[in-house]
C-alpha cells in the first residue's frame, strides 16, 4: 500500500513500543531524517493539524502560539513536541522562539508560518483603524518577524538551509466581498514569498506560499452563508483540515535542490475562479 511517509531513520515518539534511533545532526536533503519544524498558530486549526501529521512522521516539532494551554492540547504529551508560547507580532518574543527551538534541538529545518487572523468583515469606508492594525501585526508583521529568524538560523546551521512555508490564502489572489484587512495582507504574503524566494535561493533556503480554501476549521465553520462577488449569499464548501497538513509534511520531506514556490490546496467546488 502506498504510503505518504517512508520509515524514519531519525529520532521519532514512542508509538506502536519503537523507538527509532537519534541520528543526530539532521540533513535538510534526506527525506528519511528527522527535522525540527517550527509552526506558529499550533493551538488550533490547520496549525494543530499538521503538528501532529508532523508528529506521527516522526519530526521533531515546535508549537508555538499566544495560548500555551491550547499548544499543550496540540502537544498531547508527545516527547518530539516542545510548547513555546510566543505572541508573534512581539520581535523579542520571536527571537526568543527560535533560540529555544536552537537551544532545544540545534537547528531549524523548516517554518510554518501558519499564525493568522481574518478580522473584521468591513470594506476600505468603513474599516476601522485599530481593527486593521490588528490583522496587520499578525499577519504580515508575524509573518516577516518569524521568517527573518528562521532564515537568520537557517543560513548559519551546518548543513546550511532549510524550507519556510508561508500560509496564504486564495485571498491573495482572488478577494472576498468586505475583507479589506486580510485581503490586503494575503496579497503582502504573496511580496513576502517572493522576495524571499529571491533573496534566500543562495542560502539554500526554499520558500512556498500555501494558499488553502476551506479547509474544515473553527475559523470556516462560519462559511454556511458567506457573501459572495455577485452579491448573493452561498455556503462554500470545505474539506478535511488533515489534506493541508499532509501537504505541509510533503514538503517538508523534500530535498532542497526541489523549490514549491506556490501550492494551492482547496476544496473542488471553491466558487474561486468567479471570484473577485
Amino acid at each position: 500500500m502506498w504510503r505518504l511517509f517512508p520509515p524514519r531513520v531519525g529520532f521519532a515518539s514512542e508509538r506502536g513500543g519503537q523507538r527509532l534511533r537519534n541520528i543526530g545532526q539532521a540533513s535538510c536533503d534526506n527525506p528519511l531524517v528527522t527535522k525540527v519544524v517550527v509552526i506558529t498558530g499550533a493551538g488550533s486549526g490547520i496549525g494543530r493539524a499538521t503538528a501532529r501529521v508532523l508528529l506521527d512522521a516522526g519530526h521533531r516539532v515546535v508549537l508555538a502560539g499566544r495560548r500555551p494551554g491550547q499548544l499543550t492540547e496540540t502537544a498531547d504529551g508527545r516527547p518530539d513536541a516542545r510548547v513555546v508560547p510566543t505572541d508573534v507580532t512581539d520581535p523579542s518574543s520571536v527571537q526568543a522562539l527560535f533560540a529555544d527551538t536552537v537551544s532545544a534541538f540545534g537547528r531549524v529545518d523548516v517554518l510554518f508560518n501558519n499564525a493568522g487572523i481574518f478580522g473584521p468583515s468591513a470594506s476600505i469606508t468603513d474599516i476601522d483603524i485599530e481593527a486593521w492594525h490588528t490583522v496587520w501585526r499578525t499577519n504580515v508583521d508575524g509573518s516577516v518577524f518569524c521568517a527573518r529568524e528562521a532564515a537568520r538560523v537557517m543560513a548559519a546551521q551546518l548543513p546550511r538551509g532549510g524550507r519556510i512555508i508561508n500560509n496564504g490564502s486564495l485571498s491573495a489572489h482572488r478577494p472576498r466581498p468586505n475583507s479589506l484587512a486580510y485581503t490586503v495582507t494575503k496579497h503582502a504574503i504573496s511580496g513576502l514569498t517572493a522576495s524571499m524566494l529571491l533573496d534566500l535561493r543562495d542560502l539554500d533556503i526554499c520558500v512556498t506560499q500555501l494558499d488553502i480554501g476551506n479547509a474544515a476549521t473553527d475559523m470556516t465553520a462560519g462559511f454556511s452563508e458567506t457573501l459572495q462577488a455577485n452579491g448573493t449569499l452561498a455556503a462554500e464548501p470545505t474539506f478535511d483540515v488533515e489534506h493541508v497538513a499532509r501537504a505541509v509534511a510533503h514538503l517538508v520531506d523534500m530535498p532542497l535542490a526541489v523549490s514549491v514556490p506556490e501550492l494551492t490546496v482547496m476544496a473542488r467546488a471553491m466558487p474561486y475562479y468567479g471570484r473577485g
